[in-house]
This record gives structure tokens, C-alpha cells and sequence, in this order.
């Protein structure tokens, strides 16, 4: 028996971009790429091929997302020539307001339990991608998650390590309400500790889930058995949702959001979800000069940019049917100038300007008919709010966290209102042209991620995978970014002269995790997936 540690690597290594005509699918788990492959080697397209990796991800990397997830995703229609967007985002309940919370002696959203969580709305945009664009059936893009269910999968290693603390975080919640988190400790641990690295984990009450919604084209969710089980247990436990809640539930088909950026169209989800922060940025990038891509001057730029258009999105993105603040305001040439003036050689301390002065799951698909997929599921802090509903594997999202409970905003909670989101799925086109889906998931590093991305590819003409690879920043709020520690320490050091309050970080997990897919004018597909988890491209 060899004896070896899973968790050291003592050397660099290096990946290379990878190569298609027929089909690509990119994600953070070599399961999860290798079911949408698979997929279309069974005559699926990519749509077919991202709904079962969709499927799939709740299982393999559960750490991130599961059956009670909310999702975003944007599909470019080979037929139609045309990029559509679907909001899979979910309702707070309607017992919930913000008042409730502060009479309960609450300042701010919690993050565990049953008051962060909403009607999920991943299994239901699901179910509407394969009516609108699929080829197959929902039993044969569920039959992959079943067998998996089942049969068991040896836990990848950053899935392990994210496991760790979450183990840690539901058994302390536990021992303050065991009837809520009693179930994700029985679901989700051994004996109250996280799997190993390597080791088989199974989820059998997952693969009966999935055989009721394979049954019902997803109804049941929402209409049905499942819908029963989550208000029976919502119930007992003190949740506060209710039939009309999940009975009225649909996903929304909307219209994607861009900016020109140097000749290339990027397109974003529009609000509730915060990608406009990414088009804002850009906006404001490409007004100026950026010099070489390792210079602290560079750095500085678009560190600035990222600073103030998230500072923007934080107070003005909400659900649309409650902004006050227009899109097109906030992408208009006139704002983004006048940001963009506020960019000196010193670090700015943000504040939200005035634009009407005029832990998630990211993978992309790719098929030889020109279909392509940019799709991110989330529960939001991995395992989301810690409530599983018995005998049916759904662990359920924290999403409402990111509410306010300041009756002044236009995020302020209020039951049936969709929270302000941070998962936002790219997309690249060009002269009309599809180029392809990017993502970075994590949190809100996800925007910053995109515009590190966009700005490396047109800018600095990187491949898709030395995109991805390039040292990244992540700024923290105030004047506090963080550096990996392949930034160049004499950037670093020039970064705090300007006055940076600089954190070099060597977890790179934090980072971001993306996934790219490019399409070349002759039909080839070129993919690069994520050296900062366990990234695979799986090609056909």
C-alpha cells in the first residue's frame, strides 16, 4: 500500500489549455465535467449537458450548493444567434419582514437556520431550461446524480477541505438547536466530522429526491411531495414558510445586461444579481491607460475601478421591483467619467456615488452546434443555512443573508422580495458573436474575478487558462485588499506607498474558482478551468 499525503504538492505545476470540436464542460470537480461530456456523448446538447452537471454538483461538491440552491445562467442559442438569461433566484417567505427580525433583536441578517433561508429556485430554472432548450429527458440527465447517490464518489480534496469547517460550524449551531441541525450532521458527517479526502461518500435520500422530480418534471418541489416535507419540517422546527410560498414560485426569463469594452461585448445577469459591479468596472477601466499587467500601476487601476463600482452595486442593486436606481444609470458613459475622475494615485476610501446624475458552484458548456452555457448554483456559505429536510437530502440556502434589515434600502427584507445575489454567470461576444461563458465563484470575489478575467484576455491577450492562472487580488472593504502571493512583492510594497493596507494570502482557495470556455472563429473550442480547486475540462 503506498503511504503519500493528498494534501502536499512540493513542486509548481502547470496546466495547459485544453482542445474540442465536438463538446467541452468545464468545472471545479472531474466528476461533475465528465457527466456533462458524458452527456453529450449521449446526443445531449449543451443545455442537456449543464442541467445534468447541475444535477450532479449538489452531490460531488456539496460544500457549495445543494437541491435547496438558487442559480443564474445565461445560454447562447446556436439557433437563434441569441444570448438569453434565466433567474433562478428565490422569494423570501412571506411571514418574514425586517421588522420581524428587529423585534427579535436582530441588526443584521443571521446566517444559519431557518430566517436566511428562501424558496429555492435552482431545481425549478432546471426544469425550465430543458422545456425550453433540452433534447432530453429529465430522468436521463438525473440518472448520472443517482448512480453517484448511490454507488457513492471518493470526496475530492478541496471539497474536504471546505467540509472541515463547516463540520465545525453545524455541530456548534447544533448544540444550540438540535432539532434544526440535527439532520445536516446525520446527512452530512461521520460521527460529527467531515469526510476525508478520497474517501466514499453516499447520499441515497439524494437519489430518491431525484427520482420524484425525474417523475415530475421538478413539480414536486414546488407542488408536491418534496414542497410537503420542507413545510412539514419548516413547521415543526419554527420555519416560517408556506404553501404559497413554494406554489407561486417560477424562475424568470430576463434580459442579459452588457458594456462595450475595447470592441467586446460582456454580458452580466441583470439586478437582483450584482454582475452589473463587473460591467461598472470595466466602464470605468476602459477610460484609462493600463501599462504592463505586473505593475503596481495597473494593479492600482483596477483596483480603484473594482472599489467603486461594488461600492454602487452594494447600495443600489436589490430586487429590480424595488430599485430605485435605473440600470442604464448606472452604465451610462456620463457616471462611469465621472468615477473614473475620482482615480488618483492614492487609494480611495469608496463611498457610493449618485448615478442618476444624468460560496456557489460556477461551470460552462460548450457543444460542436455552437450551443453554450454559463451557469452558477450557490447556496451561498457553502452548506448555506445548515437546515436538511429529512429523508430527502435538501440542504437548504442561506441567500437571504445578504438582505438588510435598514428599512432605508432598497435591499430591506420583505417577504416574497428577492435578495440582493452574488452569483453572477460571463459572457463574452464579439460583432454578434458568441465567444463563450467565463465565471469565478466565491462570494463577492465573484465580479472582481470577472473584470481580472476580462481584462486579461483583452488587454493583455492571455489564453484562457493563463487567465485563470495569473496572481489575483481581492479587495476587502475600506482601503483592505488582499494579494496572492505570486503578485510580485516590489508591487506589493509600491501598492502600500499608495495607501493600500496590503494582506498577502497564501490560501488561494479564497481567491476565486473559474471556468472559461472560448470559441474560435473555425468551431474549436479552447477551455481552461481553475488551478485554485480541483478544476477539470472534460472534451470531446
Amino acid at each position: 500500500m503506498l503511504n503519500f499525503d493528498c494534501n502536499k504538492y512540493s513542486y509548481a505545476s502547470r496546466r495547459n489549455v485544453v482542445f474540442a470540436r465536438k463538446g467541452m464542460a468545464c468545472s471545479c470537480v472531474p466528476l461533475a465535467s465528465q457527466v456533462g461530456i458524458d452527456t453529450m456523448k449521449r446526443g445531449g446538447n449543451a443545455i442537456d449537458a449543464a442541467i445534468a452537471m447541475a444535477v450532479t454538483l449538489p452531490l460531488v461538491e456539496p460544500t457549495c450548493n445543494g437541491l435547496g440552491s438558487d442559480c443564474f445562467v445565461l445560454v447562447w442559442s446556436a439557433k437563434d444567434k441569441k444570448l438569453y438569461g434565466l433567474n433562478g433566484s428565490g422569494l423570501a417567505p412571506r411571514a418574514l419582514s425586517a421588522q420581524k427580525l428587529r423585534d427579535m433583536g436582530y441588526s443584521e441578517m443571521p446566517v444559519n437556520g431557518w430566517l436566511p433561508t428562501m424558496v429555492p429556485g435552482a431545481v425549478g430554472a432546471w426544469a425550465e431550461l430543458r422545456r425550453r432548450f433540452g433534447s432530453m429527458s429529465m430522468r436521463e440527465l438525473m440518472a448520472p446524480a443517482m448512480a453517484y447517490a448511490r454507488e457513492g464518489y471518493p470526496v475530492p480534496l478541496n471539497v474536504h477541505r471546505l467540509w472541515v469547517g463547516e463540520a465545525r460550524r453545524f455541530k456548534a449551531a447544533a448544540e444550540k438547536e438540535p432539532e434544526v441541525f440535527a439532520p445536516w450532521l446525520e446527512y452530512f458527517t461521520k460521527s460529527g466530522e467531515a469526510y476525508g479526502p478520497g474517501e466514499l461518500f453516499r447520499l441515497p435520500d439524494y437519489a430518491a429526491s431525484l427520482e420524484s422530480l425525474a417523475a415530475t418534471d421538478c413539480e414536486s418541489f414546488y407542488r408536491g411531495e418534496l414542497m410537503e416535507k420542507i413545510l412539514a419540517f419548516s413547521q415543526k422546527t419554527g420555519g416560517y414558510f408556506s404553501r404559497e410560498d413554494f406554489e407561486s414560485y417560477h424562475p424568470l426569463w430576463v434580459e442579459p445586461i452588457s458594456t462595450d469594452y475595447k470592441g467586446y461585448q460582456v454580458f452580466e445577469m441583470p439586478p437582483n444579481g450584482h454582475g452589473i459591479t463587473v460591467l461598472m468596472a470595466l466602464n470605468i477601466l476602459k477610460g484609462l491607460e493600463l501599462g504592463e499587467r505586473d505593475s503596481a500601476d495597473t494593479y492600482h487601476k483596477i483596483i480603484e475601478a473594482v472599489k467603486l463600482a461594488f461600492i454602487d452595486a452594494k447600495t443600489f442593486v436589490a430586487d429590480p421591483r424595488y430599485m430605485q436606481t435605473k440600470v442604464e444609470d448606472m452604465l451610462s458613459e456620463r457616471y462611469a467619467a465621472k468615477r473614473r475622475s475620482l482615480i488618483g494615485e492614492e487609494a480611495l476610501y469608496p463611498l457610493a456615488g449618485d448615478p442618476a446624475c444624468g460560496d456557489t458552484v460556477y461551470f460552462c458548456t460548450a457543444d460542436g452546434e455552437g450551443n453554450m452555457v454559463s451557469f452558477i448554483q450557490s447556496n451561498y456559505m457553502e452548506f448555506g443555512s445548515g437546515v436538511v429536510i429529512p429523508g430527502t437530502a435538501i440542504s437548504l440556502q442561506n441567500r437571504g443573508a445578504n438582505f438588510s434589515l435598514d428599512p432605508a434600502s432598497d435591499n430591506c427584507l420583505a417577504g416574497g422580495k428577492r435578495s440582493y445575489h452574488t452569483i453572477i454567470p460571463g459572457f463574452l461576444a464579439r460583432d454578434g458573436q458568441a465567444i463563450g461563458p467565463f465565471g469565478v465563484m466565491g462570494g463577492f470575489m465573484q465580479p472582481q474575478g470577472h473584470v481580472q478575467v476580462i481584462v486579461n484576455t483583452v488587454d493583455y491577450h492571455m489564453n484562457p487558462q493563463d487567465c485563470l492562472d495569473a496572481p489575483r487580488f481581492q479587495w476587502q472593504g475600506e482601503k483592505k485588499i488582499q494579494l496572492e502571493e505570486a503578485v510580485p512583492a516590489a508591487v506589493a510594497e509600491d501598492l502600500r506607498r499608495r495607501g493600500h493596507e496590503v494582506e498577502i494570502v497564501s490560501d488561494r482557495i479564497a481567491m476565486g474558482r473559474g471556468q472559461i470556455i472560448w470559441r474560435r472563429s473555425d468551431g474549436t473550442l479552447v477551455g481552461g478551468t481553475e488551478p485554485r480547486s480541483d478544476g477539470s475540462v472534460a472534451a470531446w
